[in-house]
């Protein structure tokens, strides 16, 4: 039987180029072009996969994303992007996004993502369901795997030094970083470094957990405790048993989750729900976020009491932005394992990309870095990455770069004209970025289509 995706798009061309390819690729294949159409065939059909656009007609990407996750908990979602929105789309992972895409699409690239994400999901929803044991294989922290290696700044050698010293104890661990900046890598490599290497490592992504299911899959349930609960279920404490738990997003996890966390921890003890017996487990806990979980507390999102508990010992990951020495090495590595999954034998970066990389902002740390990469690997015709096959947004200046160049040119520049000049840069970029569809444009501006047109004219913006 095909494995079946549901695409969430309102560009209509685009979601019959995707349907005729992956078609073609074998997969069963369903078009809607409103959020509200894809959830309706969710209420009723199963997917294996959700392709959804960031921006949508009816809703945000957010809340299609939040609502795809209660209706359809198992299936993996890939958000579809503009560049201009990276920074955005990259909150999406917070609330459960697998990956995202970013347009323009091509289909070798896009065929890669899909097969891996599903495939990661399908290990991930069978390990959950009891029906194949969690992974124990001790994995290599040093680069064998060829997975990921760390960095060479001084931060990050400040990490690792730090794994290796709490590794081999039992303490919980808190790591906080940004999305992307590899917090579940770091606490693989926590549990490698200890005693219980070789035991299960289980991950969850709490802000991926629906709050009506998040007890059944940390604790588990009992067969008939309620709709839906046809047969007994281990929660992801019981298969962890004996080794480690990484909570991701810990910060999402319901105030009603928060007290039942807290009794695991302090008791040794879970109990499925609908269940009658305390089970006694073993387990290590490692949680991360990139919230600001003391902010949290004061505002009542957050227990105190619980975040002393996993908050034994800190490890705090930077975003690669303030980590530019490690930016070339992870690069070089990620395009080797580009090179591997998209059978190209590409050499390395010219001058001028590693300019641009060391330039840019990497709103989405590591993750992103990789998608750019193996992105780039695949328009590559000869040896070495050159600029023409990087992503627009990483090889234009910035506005605010624009508008302090400007600055030195005229030497007495007035704040009105740099905020003209600003405003006129970001119009001639959605318009790039649309293709020149001035509704697709005006979307990306948040702005309506007769504002846009007065300011195409105010600023002589031709071919309008």
């Amino acid at each position: 039987m095909n494995q079946k995706i549901l695409v969430i798009d309102d560009d209509q061309d685009l979601c019959k180029v995707l349907s005729n390819f992956l078609k073609k690729s074998s997969y069963d294949v369903e078009v809607v072009y409103k959020a509200e159409d894809g959830l309706k065939l969710l209420r009723n059909e199963s997917f294996d996969l959700i392709l959804c656009d960031y921006r949508l007609p009816d809703m945000t990407g957010v809340e299609a994303l939040q609502r795809i996750k209660v209706l359809c908990p198992e299936a993996a979602v890939i958000i579809i992007t503009g560049y201009s929105d990276v920074q955005t789309a990259v909150e999406t992972f917070r609330y459960g996004a697998n990956d995202y895409v970013t347009k323009p699409l091509y289909p070798d690239e896009l065929l890669v993502t899909v097969k891996e994400t599903i495939q990661k999901n399908q290990e991930k929803n069978s390990i959950r369901s009891g029906e194949a044991p969690p992974k124990t294989e001790k994995k290599s922290v040093t680069g064998d795997s060829k997975k990921f290696i760390f960095g060479s700044s001084k931060a990050s050698k400040t990490v690792q030094e730090h794994i290796d010293l709490i590794g081999p104890t039992d303490m919980s661990v808190l790591v906080i970083g940004e999305t992307g900046t590899g917090k579940e890598f770091v606490s693989n490599s926590i549990h490698n470094k200890s005693d219980r290497a070789g035991k299960p490592f289980i991950a969850i992504d709490c802000g991926a957990l629906p709050k009506e299911l998040a007890g059944s899959e940390l604790f588990g349930h009992m067969k008939g405790s309620f709709t839906g609960a046809i047969s007994d279920k281990p929660g992801s404490f019981e298969l962890a048993n004996g080794g480690t738990i990484f909570l991701d997003e810990i910060g999402n996890l319901s105030y009603e989750n928060q007290v039942k966390l807290l009794r695991v921890i302090q008791e040794r003890k879970i109990k499925r729900i609908g269940g009658q017996k305390d089970i006694s487990i073993d387990v290590r806990i490692i949680a991360a976020t990139n919230e600001n979980l003391n902010e949290a507390i004061k505002n009542g999102e957050f227990r105190e009491d619980l975040y002393h508990r996993i908050n034994e010992f800190k490890i705090t990951l930077l975003p690669l932005r303030e980590r530019k020495n490690d930016i070339t090495l992870f690069a070089e590595h990620f395009l080797e394992l580009a090179n591997t999954a998209l059978k190209k034998s590409v050499k390395g970066f010219s001058d001028e990309v590693l300019h641009h990389f060391l330039n840019y902002q990497w709103y989405g740390n590591l993750r992103e870095l990789n998608n750019v990469v193996k992105r780039a690997v695949l328009l590559t015709q000869g040896d070495f990455v050159e600029e023409s096959a990087l992503p627009d947004e990483i090889t234009r200046p910035r506005l605010t770069q624009t508008v302090a160049i400007q600055e030195e040119k005229d030497g007495n520049q007035t704040l009105k004209a740099a905020s003209e000049e600003a405003e006129k840069e970001a119009i001639l970029h959605a318009l790039e970025a649309s293709r020149y569809n001035k509704s697709k444009a005006a979307e990306l501006l948040e702005i309506d289509r007769k504002t846009l047109y007065n300011k195409l004219k105010q600023y002589n913006i031709q071919d309008y």
